[in-house]
């Protein structure tokens, strides 16, 4: 079970990384680009950080019984 925490962490960080790498593009590309998909991002990783941290606390409450 351990390992399978570290898994899911490590798979929601990255998915948190990628999308704020998806942001900062949209930011510098901008124009139409960045009005249609820079909102949607943003709201994509509020979502994800939160599944992160809800996994985050769900493995240290399993680590420390």
């Amino acid at each position: 079970m351990d390992s399978f925490f570290q898994v899911l962490i490590s798979i929601a960080v990255a998915a948190v990384f990628a999308t704020l790498l998806a942001g900062v593009y949209s930011l510098y590309r901008g124009g139409d680009f960045a009005r249609r998909y820079s909102n949607r991002l943003m709201r994509l990783r509020v979502a994800l950080q939160f599944a992160a941290v809800l996994l985050i606390a769900a493995a240290a409450w399993y680590w420390g019984r």
